[in-house]
């Protein structure tokens, strides 16, 4: 799941025709910048410099209009984001005089930590300026093999169970280890990948079936199975650590009565999103 996407934001300046073309290059990003290194006063108090953002060609291809979410043009620029703004200004017939208006309006967002990133572009009378983060580095990148995140979520979760856990108002006791079983790896794989190339979220799959099913089909007898699914997290920690944090996730791992456990994640067909889908199925053979 993509955060910190913010709506865009504008002002109306003193209308004014444009005579010249919009220029190729992107002498706001470098207005930006030189305004973060001595931006002077902010909101009538002294600010210190700011380190200079990143000119990014993606973010000033972006196409978006007033009152409307980025996240669409993000995805279409093939930009994965952690977070992102824009501001606009309309009116100004030059760079400078869009960044003067721009510093009065918005020097707190100009100055913002939160962002490494900028990009602007002119349609008409309007300058837009993006700001962003880009997004860490897909688990695809991280952990080349699904395996390898599906084992470091078992070790995660072996560690959880080796204590004594309270998972909302249940307390469980310290549970023996799982197993891996790689028929309900392959059962987890093949759901995360699903609900990543369809675009769900949900342990009924978009052929109508459900966790056990899906484990059958995987070669796995069972006589007891579970399974968790999560989306959006970046590592198989963050996984663990959110199913820990819901307590009837909490209670699946803590669950006595499963022995072994297969995880796995699967990434949207369009990776730059960076959205990704995890997968742990438990189960008790027969």
């Amino acid at each position: 799941m993509l955060a910190g996407v913010a709506i865009a934001f504008g002002v109306q300046w003193a209308p004014a025709a444009l005579a010249q073309p919009v220029s190729a290059a992107d002498p706001l990003a470098t207005l930006v910048n030189a305004y973060r290194g001595a931006p002077g006063i902010c909101d009538g108090s002294p600010v210190t410099p700011a380190p200079a953002l990143v000119p990014q060609a993606a973010l000033a291809q972006l196409r978006i209009g007033a009152g409307t979410f980025i996240e669409s043009a993000l995805e279409r620029a093939g930009y994965a984001v952690e977070q992102a703004q824009a501001i606009y200004v309309t009116g100004p017939e030059d760079a400078q005089s869009a960044m003067t208006v721009l510093a009065q309006k918005y020097c707190k967002v100009l100055l913002s930590d939160r962002f490494s990133a900028v990009g602007s572009y002119r349609e008409g009378t309007t300058w837009t300026v993006v700001l962003a983060r880009p997004a860490p580095p897909l688990p695809s990148i991280t952990y080349p093999d699904w395996r390898e995140a599906g084992r470091t979520i078992l070790d995660q979760v072996n560690q959880a169970r080796a204590s004594v856990r309270s998972c909302g108002d249940r307390q469980f006791p310290a549970a023996p280890p799982l197993r891996w079983n790689p028929a309900l790896g392959d059962a987890a794989l093949a759901h995360s990948r699903d609900m990543a190339t369809r675009r769900y979220f949900s342990h009924r799959a978009g052929d109508g079936s459900q966790a056990a099913e899906r484990a059958l089909r995987a070669g796995y007898s069972w006589r007891r199975v579970g399974e968790n699914i999560a989306f959006g997290q970046r590592s198989p920690r963050e996984a663990v650590e959110g199913w820990l944090d819901s307590p009837g996730h909490c209670a699946n791992i803590m669950n006595r009565d499963f022995t072994e456990m297969g995880a796995a994640y699967g990434v949207t067909p369009q990776r730059q999103t960076g959205i990704i889908y995890w997968t742990q199925v438990f189960g008790t053979p027969r």
